[in-house]
């Protein structure tokens, strides 16, 4: 295999057969990180993500004063009891938005200023709602980059809490970052949503279930606002992470492309991931899809794809991998409301039209839609956009198109480096 600088071609194959893990999901690694840095007492991680993206929160977490062994799939978290220290330099946290807002709120817990920046995109990606949330509860945070964007600076000190309401229409990490941090504020924290909206619930849900598990008291209100109890302070505790339903989705989907069959095991029936959402979706194309106690299965249809109409503000990453589907589906197809996919590491509804067209489909990008019309397919080389799912997702196609490269292919390290490696051994 090339160096993971270089364009990578992709083997067509199928059907395919095979079984595999996934790596830890990267929702719960950094959840749980964060909730054992603040914990009282040490916390053991079993199973997490080894990635770009979790050792940038791990960085930052020993920035501010915490004790992090991580040996392989056994990490070890020495809770600072929400002691945070002020940290001698700026947290530079890449392009990783878990990381840049988590602790955007974590930090008014600090003992000092805290400073955090990224990478240009991530002076690009907006942070001005979370900020206005945490002001409203009076942490005091002031945003230094232009447009609402990073770099932000934290002061510390304290949250001291309250009620506040929170623009939570542009991404959930805005909300699950407040509360995170809540349970360590002076008094009980309560957030209402403005206009009731909420993009990517399954990922609060996520979020409150993490927090629940070592000793928070959180929840949704009978009047739909999310309420944070002050002073049930996380305890250490031992904590398995599931396998990443986001990285599912790829081998999942290259059953659906590919025909033959594709099982992730590890994977709970009763796991609440955002992306599981993908499994009926490629049911209603024609897969077969299968659920056990601690698996998921999906083969490919016998007689060809069904188009689809979905909406996926609840599970935006998927559309990536589920509009390379539809490449290969009979008619056209749309996936709605996911405007959302315009702030993450690349404006993806933009990048789908371009790099989608560019394999011989007719893709046209709105605001908030995709619309996805196959056409007769041909091979190119896809650009990624330093987005690791564009080339997770893109690669995908050349299980079946002769002549897919994917450019700058070692980007999938920020959440699975060793994706191309499973993906040929499929």
């Amino acid at each position: 295999m090339p160096r993971l600088a270089d364009p990578l071609p992709i083997t067509p194959r199928g059907p395919l057969d095979a079984r595999l893990r996934v790596p830890g999901s990267k929702s719960l690694t950094n959840r749980a990180l964060l909730v054992a840095a603040l914990a009282d007492g040490g916390s053991r991680l079993r199973g997490p993500l080894v990635s770009d993206d979790t050792e940038v929160m791990i960085r930052s977490l020993r920035q501010l004063g915490v004790a992090i062994e991580d040996a392989g799939d056994d990490w070890r978290v020495e809770g600072s009891g929400a002691r945070l220290r002020r940290p001698d330099a700026p947290l530079h946290v890449g392009n990783s938005g878990t990381t840049a807002r988590f602790l955007t709120a974590a930090a008014c817990l600090a003992d000092g200023p805290v400073l955090i920046d990224g990478d240009p995109r991530m002076r690009e990606r907006p942070i001005a709602d979370l900020v206005d949330a945490l002001t409203a509860l009076g942490g005091r945070c002031e945003i230094l980059g232009a447009n609402g964007c990073p770099p932000v600076r934290i002061d510390g000190g304290e949250l001291p809490g309250g009620r506040a309401t929170i623009d939570a229409s542009r991404s959930s990490q805005y909300v699950s970052a407040v509360l995170l941090a809540a349970p360590y504020a002076k008094r009980d924290v309560e957030l209402e949503l403005a206009g009731g909206r909420l993009i990517s619930r399954p990922y609060v849900e996520l979020t409150l279930q993490v927090m629940r598990s070592f000793g928070a008291e959180a929840g949704w209100t009978d009047g739909g606002r999310l309420r944070v109890a002050s002073g049930a302070r996380y305890a250490g505790r031992d904590y398995a992470i599931e396998p990443d339903a986001s990285a599912a989705a790829y081998p999942f989907c290259a059953a659906a492309i590919a025909g033959g069959r594709v099982r992730v095991d590890g994977i709970p029936a009763d796991s609440i991931q955002a992306d599981l959402g993908l499994l009926p979706l490629l049911a209603e194309m024609g897969c077969r899809v299968e659920r056990g106690r601690d698996f998921a299965e999906v083969e490919g249809p016998a007689d060809g794809l069904r188009p689809i109409d979905v909406d996926l503000n609840d599970l935006p990453d998927a559309s990536l991998a589920l509009a390379v589907v539809a490449l290969f589906a009979d008619g056209p197809s749309r996936i709605r409301n996911v405007g959302s996919l315009r702030i993450k590491e690349t404006d993806r509804l933009a990048a789908l039209e371009t790099e989608l067209s560019r394999l011989g489909a007719t893709a046209r990008a709105s605001q908030e839609d995709l619309t996805i019309e196959p056409g007769p397919l041909r091979g190119a080389e896809i650009r990624t956009y330093r987005d690791h799912r564009m080339a997770m997702a893109f690669a995908l196609a050349g299980l079946r198109v002769p002549g897919v490269t994917i450019q700058d292919p070692g980007c999938v390290a920020k959440t699975w480096p060793g994706y191309f490696t499973t993906l040929a051994s499929l």
